[in-house]
């Protein structure tokens, strides 16, 4: 499981003063980012092979300016083309859930403009962050 924390900016809240649910997708994104560079991927456009066929983000509680939260990630599903990655939001002083998201994500090549079976060392890769509940 990876882990790491964001601090939420004034300009991330909305009018009633908690995150705006926008914020939660940037916070998603950095974890999937964050997920692929501690796999080795960097993210050089030129050699990317992942593209994102879905996501999607539950709120829980709320969410505020400069609360500290935790983002954890972990994969759930392994097929052949895809995966799909999980990820919990909580508050780092309480630990109380703030929201949940998940992401499938498939192997793509963009030359070709197709999706490809997951090579067997990538396989081997996701299957470490492997949490089955």
């Amino acid at each position: 499981m990876m882990k790491f924390t964001v601090t939420p900016r004034f300009c991330e809240t909305d009018a009633l003063g908690h995150i705006n649910n926008t914020s939660y997708f940037i916070y998603l994104e950095e974890a999937r980012i964050k997920f692929f560079e501690s796999l080795g991927y960097s993210m050089n456009i030129e050699d990317w092979k992942f593209i994102l066929a879905s996501t999607k983000c539950d709120f829980i509680n709320q969410g505020h300016f400069n609360q500290n939260m935790i983002v954890s990630s972990y994969i759930s599903k392994i097929g052949n083309k895809s995966f799909h990655l999980e990820h919990e939001i909580c508050c780092e002083e309480t630990n109380k859930k703030i929201a949940t998201g998940n992401a499938i994500i498939v192997f793509f090549n963009f030359k070709e403009q197709k999706s490809e079976e997951i090579p067997e060392l990538f396989r081997e890769q996701l299957e470490r962050h492997l949490v089955v509940k």
